[in-house]
Formats: structure tokens, C-alpha cells, sequence
């Protein structure tokens, strides 16, 4: 799939899904309100016939005006004009609650007026129809009136919240949808990135495949000539051609098997007593011709004066082998290397330092991931799989040693490896 046409899809998904949330949070809004309208309105009702009952327990008219007053969201005042029994308020309250399907707790509080201060407050859990007596708190006082009781609610929201379980399970279904949709969001781009990245290998591996065998068959091809057996220099060198191509297949094998090893199954380390000057010598040897070949120079200061580690010798060489072949590669022009090791707190400190094209602070988060090869613009010259440096990784990792990189565009790489000394 072109990557314009998933580009496409991704945003007329995000746009769907917004489109989606936007609706869903006002209609849920919608609801919250008409639920809090309602919870209201049944409110006012069971506290006006509580105040309705009080007038005809005292025998005493209402009042023209509605007796109640809401102060708040949650907080209502009822005026009594009479002194009120808090045993019987409380009965009365919750029996009209209940009559109403409102079994939230609530607070209430009786107010005197003539004499400025609550005379009693309680609070009631519904559920446990337990009360919890109180004189603290202060109520406003309301003018001309002898005595008021207020009821609070202090669990409002959740109560309506409770009463809208349709738009609460809508509401989470769609939660599970966006974190759904961005999850599988994720995995397509990141299949589509390993899908460029996989295309990428298969056309290098392509590549590199390709040129050794050309050669080779080229080779065979004048070998065939009968009369090549007169020239006994020409046989020779046509036939040490085709082994070292056939060298140069070998070890492209074998770094692709070795890949596909490490990620079916952790790495298995032969751990001995190694020298690392040692090592490094013997990975210099394996990249002499090239070096030899690019007119290039090595610098070594081996300062360390314990070089000793324990790990894996062939694996520790293949590392070094990777970082001395991509310092030689990644360069335009002749290789300049150099290579330093110290002691350090009890660990052994290898830098590898060149004078390549440098790797931008943007690429070098992801230069260690497999597959992955610095870009190089139109310039295709660079040969590799990039499996290089995620190798290096991952064995110097399971040494439990570390790998920093150091780098800047034009102005060459320096690899720093710490690992335990033996």
C-alpha cells in the first residue's frame, strides 16, 4: 500500500474517531444535565412535602411562597417557621428519599435563627441507614424566619453519573474502540516500517549476493577454456578470485544466519579469559585488505593496563570486525582510525574513533536498531545489511558491558565500549 493511500486512511480514521468523541461528550453532557434537572426536581418534591408535613404536624399555614430554597448545586434550605424535631426531620427525609429512588447520603442541619447558630446536624448514609451526629459547621442565617433546616448532598455528581449507566457503558465501550484504534494504529505503521526495512535488506542482500556471484561465474566461465591450463598465472589467479568471493558469500551467510540465531533464542556466550589487544589485533587482520585498499591508516593506544576481560572471543571479535569495517566503509575519503584503550573504575575502555560522514543526532537513536542503515542520499555505494551495529549491541549488552556512540555530521563517529575487567 502507497504510503499516501495509508496517510489518507490514518487521518479519515482520526477525523471519524473525533467526529465520534466530539458527539458522544455532548449528548453525554446532554444527559448529565437532564439527569440533574430531574434529580432536582425530585429533590424540591420530597422536600417540600417534608416541610408540607411539619406545617400540618404544628398546625400552622404555609407560606405563600415556595419554602425552599437551592443555594447550590447540591445544597438545599427549607424554611420552617417553628421549632423542628430532629428525630422526625430525619424519618421524614429519608422516607421521602426513598419514595423517590434517591438513596444517595446526604447531610442535614437545623438552624435557629433567633438565637444564630445550628442546633443540630447529622449525616446520613442511606446504604447503612447509619447517622452520624454533628455540631460543627455554620449555615447562613435567613432573615425574618425562626428556624430552617438545609440538606446537602455531597456525593451529587456521582449519584447522577450512577443514574446514567447506558450513556456509562457507551461512554466506555468508546474508550475501548480509541484505545483499540490507536493501538492497531501503531502496529500498521510499525508493520509498514518493518516492511520498508525488511524491502530494504532483501534488496542489499540482493546486491551483495548478486556481485560475488557474477564473478565467480565469470571465473568458471574462462577456467572452462581449455587452453588456460598453458597459462599456470592466469589459472591462479582466476582460481584464488572465486575463493575469496566464495570467502565473501561465506561470511554474508554467516552474519545473516548469526542474526536469525540471536533472535530465536537468547545468546549463548563461551566465556573464557580474552585479551582485548589481543582481539583487536586480530579483527585489524580481517580488515587489512580493505583498509589496504581505501589507502587508509590506523592509529592504536593501547594504555590499558589490564586488557583482560571475560567473554566470548568470537563473538568480541566479530564486534570489533563491525566496528573497524563500518569506519571504513562510511567514509569518503581515505580511513583514519584510531584506537584507545584504559582503565576506568574497575572496567576496561575501548573507543573506536574515525573520520567518516558522521551520523546525525536524529539517526543515532536508531542506528542500533536491525535493519536499519544510515541514509546516504543518492549515493548507494555503501554496502551492508545493517545488522552490524544492532549485533554489536546486543553481544556487548549480553556482556553486560555498554555502548555509547558519539557522533556529529562531517566529523567522523567515536564508538565507546566499557566492559568488566577479568
Amino acid at each position: 500500500m502507497k504510503r499516501n493511500t495509508i496517510r489518507l486512511i490514518v487521518v479519515l480514521a482520526v477525523l471519524s474517531i473525533a467526529g465520534i468523541v466530539i458527539t458522544q461528550v455532548y449528548w453525554f453532557k446532554q444527559a448529565f444535565n437532564t439527569e440533574a434537572d430531574q434529580f432536582n426536581r425530585d429533590v424540591s418534591t420530597a422536600l417540600y412535602n417534608v416541610a408540607s408535613q411539619f406545617f400540618q404536624i404544628s398546625n400552622t399555614a404555609e407560606p405563600a411562597n415556595n419554602p425552599i430554597r437551592q443555594l447550590s448545586t447540591n445544597y438545599y434550605v427549607v424554611m420552617i417557621n417553628n421549632e423542628i424535631d430532629a428525630n422526625l426531620l430525619e424519618h421524614l427525609l429519608k422516607t421521602e428519599f426513598e419514595k423517590r429512588n434517591i438513596t444517595a447520603d446526604f447531610e442535614y442541619g437545623i438552624y435557629d435563627c433567633t438565637n444564630e447558630k445550628m442546633v443540630y446536624g447529622s449525616y446520613v448514609a442511606m446504604d447503612e441507614q447509619i447517622a452520624h451526629a454533628s455540631t460543627t459547621g455554620i449555615l447562613p442565617k435567613w432573615e425574618n424566619q425562626n428556624y430552617y433546616f438545609g440538606v446537602q448532598f455531597p456525593n451529587k455528581a456521582s449519584i447522577i453519573t450512577n443514574r446514567m449507566g447506558v450513556w456509562m457503558f457507551s461512554s466506555s465501550v468508546l474508550l475501548v474502540v480509541i484505545i483499540f484504534f490507536a493501538y492497531a494504529l501503531f502496529v500498521i505503521l510499525k508493520q509498514k516500517r518493518l516492511s520498508e526495512v525488511q524491502k530494504d535488506f532483501v534488496n542489499n542482500m540482493t546486491h551483495e549476493f548478486k556481485t560475488p556471484i557474477s564473478t565467480i561465474a565469470l571465473s568458471a566461465e574462462v577456467l572452462k577454456d581449455p587452453q588456460i591450463i598453458r597459462q599456470p598465472e592466469r589459472l591462479l589467479n582466476y582460481a584464488a578470485i572465486i575463493q575469496n568471493e566464495n570467502q565473501r558469500l561465506k561470511k554474508q551467510v554467516e552474519r545473516v544466519l548469526q542474526m536469525a540465531s540471536l533472535d530465536e533464542e537468547e545468546i549463548t556466550l563461551k566465556n573464557g579469559r580474552i585479551n582485548i589487544h589481543e582481539i583487536i589485533a586480530e579483527a585489524l587482520k580481517g580488515v587489512a585488505l580493505n583498509l589496504e585498499e581505501r589507502s587508509g591508516n590506523v592509529e592504536i593506544f593501547m594504555e590499558a593496563a589490564n586488557p583482560y576481560i571475560n567473554g566470548d572471543k568470537l563473538h568480541i571479535v566479530n564486534v570489533f570486525y563491525n566496528l573497524l569495517d563500518n569506519a571504513i566503509k562510511y567514509t569518503q575519503k581515505p580511513p583514519e582510525i584510531k584506537i584507545r584503550t584504559h582503565n576506568k573504575n574497575g572496567k576496561l575502555c575501548i573507543e573506536v574513533e574515525d573520520n567518516g560522514i558522521g551520523i546525525s543526532s536524529e539517526e543515532r537513536k536508531r542506528v542500533f536498531n536491525k535493519f536499519y542503515r544510515v541514509p546516504t542520499g543518492n549515493v548507494h555505494d555503501v554496502k551492508g545489511f545493517g545488522l552490524g551495529l544492532n549485533y554489536v549491541n546486543l553481544i556487548i549488552t549480553a556482556h553486560k558491558g555498554t555502548l555509547k556512540l558519539e557522533s556529529e555530521l562531517q566529523q567522523g563517529s567515536t564508538f565507546k565500549l566499557y566492559l568488566n575487567n577479568d
